[in-house]
This record gives C-alpha cells, sequence and structure tokens, in this order.
C-alpha cells in the first residue's frame, strides 16, 4: 500500500515594488536651490532684524542704549517697561497718549474697511458680471485714478474740507481714505469675481435668487478670501497713511492718529530714542496681529467648502 504524499511550496513573500533611488540632482538644480535658500534667508533677515532691534531698544533703559547702542540683545535684568508706560499714558497725565490715538486709527480705519468693501463689493460684481458700454475700459480706469499722487488732491481736499468745516473730523478722514482705496479694491476683488463659474449665479437665478440674493449667498461666500485680503490691505493703508491725517488732524490734538502721534515723536529732541522705538513697536503690533490672524481666516476660506459632508 503506498502513501501518496503532497508536498507544498513555501510561501512565497509579496511582491515588493522596486525601491525608487532619488534622481541626483544636476548642478544647475543645486546652484538655483543654494540660491533660493539665500535669498529666503537674506529676505527674512532684512525683515525681522529692523524689528527685533526696535524692540530691544524699547525694552533698554535709555542710559545703557547711549552706552551700547548696536546691541541686538537685553539682559533680563535691564527689561524695563518705562518706556510703554510712557507712551500709552495720556497727555493730561504725563504721556505721550498713543493709547487714544491707537482708538482713533482704529476707527477711522474700520470705517474706512467697511465703507470700501461694500462699495467695492458692489461695484466689482458690476464690472465683471453686467454688461454695459465702457466695461472693458473701467477696470483700467479703476487703476488709473489709484495712480494719481496723493498730493495731487491734498490742496483740493484741505479748500474744499475747510470750507464744509470737516477738519478735525475723524469721519471725514475716513471719506478721504475710502475715496483713495475703493478704485483698487474695486480692481482686485473684479478678477477674483470674473473666477467664480457663471453658472453657480445664473442657476440661483433660476431659482427664483434676486441679483443682490446672489451676491449674498453665491459671490460672498466663495470670495471671502479675497475679502479678506482686501480688507486687510485698506485696513492697512488707512492704519499708516500720513499726509492726510496731518492736513485735516493737526489743529485737534484728540483726534490724532497713531502715524501723527509717531512723527511727534520723532520730530522732537526732548522724547529719547527708547520712547520713539516703543511707539513704533506700538504702530507696528497691531498690524502683525492683525496679519496672522487674516492669514488664519485666509486659509479657512480657501479651503472651506472644499468638501462637503
Amino acid at each position: 500500500m503506498s502513501v501518496d504524499t503532497v508536498t507544498t511550496a513555501p510561501p512565497t513573500a509579496p511582491d515588493r515594488p522596486p525601491s525608487r533611488r532619488r534622481r541626483p540632482r544636476s548642478r544647475e538644480e543645486r546652484v538655483w536651490g543654494t540660491l533660493r535658500v539665500v535669498t529666503i534667508v537674506g529676505l527674512a533677515l532684512v525683515t525681522i532684524v529692523p524689528f527685533v532691534y526696535m524692540l530691544v531698544l524699547s525694552v533698554r533703559p535709555i542710559a545703557e542704549v547711549l552706552l551700547e547702542p548696536g546691541r541686538l540683545w537685553v539682559s533680563p535684568s535691564e527689561v524695563t517697561t518705562d518706556t510703554y508706560r510712557e507712551v500709552l499714558t495720556s497727555v493730561d497725565d504725563g504721556g505721550q497718549g498713543f493709547l487714544q490715538y491707537m482708538g482713533n486709527s482704529a476707527l477711522v480705519a474700520t470705517v474706512t474697511v467697511v465703507v470700501t468693501l461694500v462699495a467695492s463689493v458692489l461695484g466689482a460684481y458690476a464690472v465683471s458680471r453686467l454688461a454695459f458700454r465702457g466695461r472693458g475700459a473701467s477696470g483700467f480706469l479703476f487703476l488709473i485714478v489709484y495712480l494719481f499722487p496723493p498730493i495731487l488732491l491734498a490742496i483740493p481736499l484741505f479748500v474744499l474740507f475747510s470750507q464744509l468745516s470737516l477738519r478735525g473730523n475723524l469721519l471725514a478722514l475716513a471719506i478721504v481714505y475710502v475715496a483713495q482705496t475703493v478704485p483698487v479694491a474695486i480692481y482686485m476683488l473684479r478678477n477674483y469675481f470674473a473666477t467664480i463659474p457663471v453658472s453657480l449665479e445664473e442657476a440661483a437665478l433660476i431659482d427664483g435668487c434676486t441679483r443682490f440674493g446672489v451676491i449674498r449667498r453665491i459671490s460672498l461666500p466663495l470670495s471671502m478670501p479675497s475679502l479678506i485680503a482686501t480688507g486687510l490691505y485698506v485696513f492697512m493703508i488707512a492704519w499708516n497713511e500720513f499726509l492726510f491725517a496731518l492736513l485735516f488732524l493737526v489743529e485737534r490734538r484728540d483726534n490724532w492718529t497713531v502715524s501723527l502721534g509717531l512723527s511727534r515723536l520723532s520730530g522732537s529732541i526732548e522724547v529719547p530714542t527708547t520712547v520713539l522705538m516703543a511707539g513704533s513697536v506700538v504702530l507696528t503690533l497691531p498690524i502683525i496681529a492683525l496679519f496672522f490672524l487674516a492669514e488664519r481666516m485666509l486659509v479657512e476660506g480657501l479651503t472651506s467648502g472644499a468638501e462637503k459632508g
């Protein structure tokens, strides 16, 4: 009686994809890669080092600054907040009054952003969607208006606001800023509205939406990243502007903006350098904080609606 034996082959290892070797970079790629790194590092240093030096000077005592003005670091024992206390304290209490100046600048900049965005959204939507004579040249004309130097408009606006008794008024200054920023805001938003598919708006119109309903439900949510970027740009213009603030507010110190307050510090020989640097930090920090906040909102606006469910 014979017994058949069955031999089984040992299990084979699963097929593995061939290992991909990284292609060695050519000399041109290595050169461009090195130049890219050097350029990024150089631009970062040019941007960061002045702000760091300004921040260091603002927390050092004036005596130490006079002894070692070029030092880019500060020991914990040297740190002082007296300069910021002097900058933020009101003028009546012996300070520089920057807290009030910042409130004035925030009011003017906020009103400018709100009015500019409302006018720009309607204008940009009309230019990008509605058919009318001169539509093709409208964007170019908006940009040309923005390219006019502000000094050309300063004298006529100064005479006009003097005749209307609006000099020294913060809301009047906001009107000037709106007139300056609306053309470029329309130019920026028009290009973004043009990328929104027309079929979405046509479907909403078929469902019974009006034009304003389409703007509110379709165009505005999809254009949120562009609205945030444009609003941040307009806010920075209104926050940092100096020429028109000087013309219209110089006689009313209680309505000064932060740029006027900083110019007063820089033009006075009685103000220490450390106080001037503290004022510069106070002027810069809100813009930096707003930029990082807007960057997060910008990223959220770009990614929102990418997936459903």
